[in-house]
């Protein structure tokens, strides 16, 4: 088993001891199993998944960082970390159309806050993929 713990700025939005956990970094979605070698990674927004026994726990997180120390224990100190049912799909959806509409109405302009709304768009567009993706399956 596999000590694992996700904090965000809120608090910790997981902890227990898992089977192996699927992380979306920058390098690409890496699986982590016990016994991994030490690594530090940086996140990008995706989809994360927990498993433990037979349950799998999916969550969408933001931008952060991961490590897996020697102790063989994972942390991920993510922006953000929600699980799949506490996602709020419209209020996501909604959320990155008003930022997608700032984006058009700054194009041109050279400001610092585009990128901060790229940023913005793309964690909405994976909580609502996250969000609609098991909302689905909890409905079959």
């Amino acid at each position: 088993m596999i000590k694992f713990k996700v904090v965000t700025l809120h608090g910790v939005t997981y902890e227990d001891d898992i089977d192996k956990v699927t992380i979306p970094t920058r390098s690409g979605a890496i699986t982590i199993l016990e016994n991994h070698a030490p690594l530090v990674s940086v996140l990008k927004p995706g989809e994360m998944t927990i498993h433990k026994g037979d349950d799998k726990i999916p969550l969408a997180v933001s931008t952060g960082i991961m490590e897996i120390r020697p102790s063989g224990e994972v942390f991920v100190m993510a922006d953000t970390a929600e699980r799949a049912e506490d996602i709020d799909v419209e209020r996501a959806d909604d959320a990155r159309k008003r930022a997608e509409e700032l984006m058009k109405q700054q194009r041109g302009t050279e400001n610092l806050d585009f990128a901060r709304m790229q940023a913005m768009i793309e964690k909405e567009l994976v909580r609502v993929d996250v969000g609609n993706k098991y909302r689905k399956l909890r409905i079959k």
